[in-house]
């Protein structure tokens, strides 16, 4: 996904903040903290993956369905991709 580059440092701090979270997980689990706080945890997490998702695929839409200049091949090559990634996310 070469049409990511320009925003890649953003994304892998995103990424790492949610690797912050998901030890902050662990943490609460080996501490034997309470539910409640492992659940605050992993919606949090959940929330931080869910914000990427959205921003990638995003990107991806501008990039591979809605620039100007593709071929309607190329569209449908990256529709194709997007739908395939909302359904593999939906189940």
């Amino acid at each position: 996904m070469a049409h990511l580059n320009s925003s890649n440092a953003d994304l892998i701090a995103r990424v790492r903040r949610i690797a912050g979270q998901i030890t902050a997980v662990e943490k609460a689990l080996t501490a034997d903290e309470s539910c409640a706080t492992v659940l605050h945890r992993l919606a949090a997490v959940r929330g931080a993956v869910n914000g990427l998702l959205d921003e990638v695929i995003a990107e991806h839409l501008e990039a591979h369905v809605a620039a100007s200049g593709l071929s309607d091949a190329e569209r449908a090559a990256g529709a194709e991709e997007l739908i395939a990634v909302i359904r593999r996310y939906s189940k």
